[in-house]
């Protein structure tokens, strides 16, 4: 393991440490309440995305401030982001998620959708929030799909091209080809089911509608049996890529792992079942800015652990750590000019 490689401190509880356990055990269980505004944010381009806003929020505009990016199809409801936001609320952080566009509560307007690699929006929110919040410190999370984009736009953005002091990844598919690969064998075909069915069910609706510009018909769409050949075929020409190879190869945060400048903390299961085993061994070594923390199991952003009489997120748990390390009156990101931030930690 490299010095940027660490173990996870996650341990599932005895019976419960299958990959698949874990990757559906959030979907069960019960979820924070969590009470919300949702705001419409207009986008350069003319569409939109929903921003979900925890409630109640800090009065004060210097509170601290944690951005979340959801997963493919995924949304405020989703058990994770429940449990996130609503960590970072209690800390006394104005917590926010984006909904891509098309995942809130209507269609968005433009003939596209989003994609694993789609920075433009998220940059256009932090441009935002740093008018809107100049003095609050800013951390920003993203899971699964959306935290292969975050992770992408911090690369791009380098060390002090974002009002962020720093970048939480959580089960990232930092190698999309190997990803839709590993989804389309064995038990894991269960969830490019589930996923593609999601993602049917919007592109189906707004063909009807004739609103894309795709030369596939709703028969063509319904026949589509893997997340590559639906990447082949509505992803791809819907954003501007030659097909679904092309867009996987442009599109994985992976091979920028080396460039990270931004204080980044990666978590990631060594048995999640949407990537190949063994994943960051094919993938660049981490830059110094870059603390990856690995846990033998947890799935795909499940690490359900036996906490207080139940099971709970240790997900939730990492996050409060982390935020409370950035929002403490000595944090590294406080020291003088010049002195590089630091991930808590490491």
């Amino acid at each position: 393991m490299s010095a940027a490689q660490h173990w996870a401190d996650f341990v599932p509880p005895r019976g419960l440490a299958n990959a698949h356990v874990q990757t559906l055990l959030p979907r069960v269980l019960s979820r924070p309440r969590l009470s919300r505004s949702v705001e419409v944010f207009e986008l350069p381009d003319g569409d939109f995305v929903e921003l979900n806003w925890a409630q109640p929020a800090p009065a004060d505009p210097q509170a601290p401030l944690f951005v979340l990016f959801h997963g493919l199809e995924g949304s405020f409801a989703s058990p994770y982001a429940r449990w996130l936001l609503a960590t970072a609320s209690a800390l006394g952080w104005r917590a926010v998620l984006m909904h891509f566009r098309g995942c809130g509560s209507r269609p968005n307007r433009l003939p596209r959708a989003y994609h694993s690699g789609d920075t433009a929006d998220a940059y256009w929110l932090f441009a935002e929030l740093s008018r809107r919040y100049p003095q609050a410190l800013k951390v920003a999370g993203g899971v699964s799909l959306g935290g292969n984009m975050l992770l992408k736009l911090v690369a791009e953005q380098g060390g002090d091209g974002l009002d962020l002091a720093g970048a939480i990844i959580v089960s990232a598919p930092l190698d999309l080809a190997a990803s839709a690969d590993t989804l389309h064998r064995g038990f894991a075909r269960l969830y490019e089911r589930h996923l593609l069915s999601a993602l049917k069910r919007k592109v189906r609706a707004r063909l009807k509608r004739d609103e894309l510009p795709l030369t596939l018909d709703v028969d063509g769409l319904m026949r589509l049996d893997s997340l590559r050949a639906y990447d082949d075929a509505v992803t791809a020409p819907l954003h501007g890529f030659r097909d679904a190879s092309d867009y996987y190869r442009r599109a994985s945060a992976g091979p920028l792992l080396g460039e990270i400048e931004l204080p980044t903390l990666i978590v990631h299961a060594n048995d999640d079942p949407f990537m190949p085993a063994k994943l960051f061994e094919n993938l660049p070594p981490p830059s110094d800015a870059v603390r990856l923390e690995i846990a033998r199991h947890g799935g795909h952003v499940g690490f359900m652990e036996w906490r207080d009489g139940g099971l709970r997120p240790w997900l939730a748990r990492r996050l409060a750590h982390e935020l409370s390390a950035w929002a403490a009156p000595n944090a590294p990101w406080r020291l003088p000019a010049g002195r590089r931030l630091s991930r808590s930690g490491s």
